[in-house]
């Protein structure tokens, strides 16, 4: 364990590190199942947003405000979540987030009109924001050495395939039993999670303190408001391509950039085991999740305006994508403790790079589709690279901070993304790519994981 780590019982304890939890990879196909639903429901709106507007008489920007209202509560309130976690246990806030987020889904389907309907959405969001950090925290405490490693590439699949698969989702429910099911199907798979993950989690480490019951780490409201607000207002001013609002998120950040220079107690400890790595995995995650919520938000744009294709038919044409990301973060789990962060990371955005300029060489099924299926395969290793290097040193009693600043990044980078790149092409998206594969060598830490570590430290 880390010197500054506590001392109590806990996951990450040695005797947990030589007796691995008997049923970590079923609470782990669990916990992916409820983050798998977060993921999706950033864009299995998009395919259904023209029945939906029909149907509930959206005009002006209310269309646009149904996916905003979520990615802005998740983006923003990430990092309030993970700190939660680490504060009152990563189970507990877990629960309390997929609670709501189940519930709002119900609402969601249920809204008969835009305003309930952008009220459940942004309750989603909540819900989101401090169900993604505690799982991930979860996830982190389970698994210990090599086994971690292949847990967060999982993970690192799933937020790559869910935005795949949310879109053909989307545009199966759209053409078949209506759009309202694109919320009902979170119903059962959040109930089977709401029940299963405390059952198989037996009550040992339900009371065993550390990460999965809460640490005593002091939370800095001042801090963590402050950062809400600045991820906020950077989400807003973006969708809304706002300047007056973008220049509130900067302020906002200098204000906390001053607040936690002179705090005792800061938001991220200037102290903190593995915060180099921790950020640069954080840079590395915003960019790979830039280019891929952007590539579908120009594909869908293509497929269904230019090319005039039926949502079912644009669901399917991600399909490939979806196998492919998934593809890509289980190569990146078998390359990065081979060959290490930096070579893979950059090997992963220079395929990333060649699969966009792939996309405008032919027509859907010769250009598009393969193209965005070999972007997808090079971001699927990406993810698992700033995954696992951001958690590399990471203590413990940090997971759930770290577990936020990385869905932050990836929120933030999708925000980012599409604001910056939805008026160019995929050709365009080469280029920041490109420059990704230059930047990770310098962003990622140097060496590969640490088999025998239980935090997986780079040496």
């Amino acid at each position: 364990m880390p010197p500054n780590a506590p001392h109590h019982a806990s996951l990450d304890a040695p005797h947990h590190a030589e007796r691995p939890h008997p049923h970590r990879w079923r609470l782990l196909t669990l916990l992916g199942l409820a983050q798998f639903m977060l993921i999706a429901d950033v864009t299995v709106v998009n395919v259904a947003l023209p029945a939906i507007s029909g149907d509930l008489a959206l005009s002006g920007s209310g269309p646009g405000w149904v996916v905003t209202a979520y990615t802005l509560f998740f983006g923003a309130l990430l990092m309030a979540g993970g700190r939660l976690a680490d504060r009152f246990g990563a189970l507990r806030v877990f629960l309390a987030g997929l609670t709501l987020f189940t519930a709002a889904s119900a609402a969601s389907g249920l809204a008969t009109d835009a305003a309930t309907l952008i009220a459940a959405r942004s309750t989603q969001g909540v819900g989101a924001a401090l169900l993604s950090p505690a799982a991930m925290a979860l996830v982190t405490a389970l698994f210990q050495g090599p086994a971690r490693h292949r847990a967060l590439g999982v993970w690192a699949a799933i937020g790559g395939a869910g935005a795949a698969i949310g879109v053909l989702l989307g545009g199966i429910l759209a053409a078949g039993p209506g759009w309202r099911w694109i919320f009902y199907v979170n119903l059962p798979v959040g109930t089977l999670a709401l029940l299963g993950v405390p059952l198989a989690l037996g009550r040992s480490l339900r009371t065993s303190g550390g990460p999965v019951t809460g640490a005593r780490v002091q939370v800095n409201v001042p801090g963590v408001l402050l950062l809400t607000l600045a991820s906020a207002a950077l989400v807003y001013g973006l969708a809304e391509r706002s300047w007056s609002w973008s220049a509130g998120a900067l302020a906002a950040g200098v204000l906390l950039a001053v607040t936690e220079r002179r705090s005792r107690n800061p938001v991220m400890p200037r102290a903190m085991p593995g915060r180099r790595n921790l950020l640069g995995g954080g840079t590395v995650m915003l960019g790979a999740a830039g280019l891929l919520v952007t590539g579908f938000y120009l594909s869908s744009l293509h497929i269904q305006g230019s090319l005039g294709r039926s949502p079912l038919v644009t669901g399917l044409a991600f399909l490939p994508a979806a196998v492919a990301v998934t593809a890509g973060a289980h190569l990146g789990s078998r390359l990065v403790p081979r060959f290490g962060w930096r070579p893979v990371g950059a090997a992963s955005f220079a395929v990333a790079a060649a699969g966009a300029a792939v996309t405008s060489l032919g027509g859907l099924w010769t250009g598009l589709v393969p193209g965005f299926a070999l972007l997808a395969l090079g971001l699927g290793a990406a993810f698992v690279c700033a995954t696992t290097s951001a958690f590399s040193e990471v203590a413990p009693d940090h997971t759930g901070l770290a577990s936020g600043l990385v869905g932050t990044s990836h929120e933030l980078g999708a925000a980012i993304g599409i604001a910056a790149l939805a008026q160019g092409s995929f050709t365009t998206l080469a280029l920041p790519a490109l420059a990704l594969a230059l930047a990770a060598p310098l962003l990622l830490p140097h060496g590969r994981p640490d088999a025998s570590s239980s935090h997986a430290m780079a040496h």
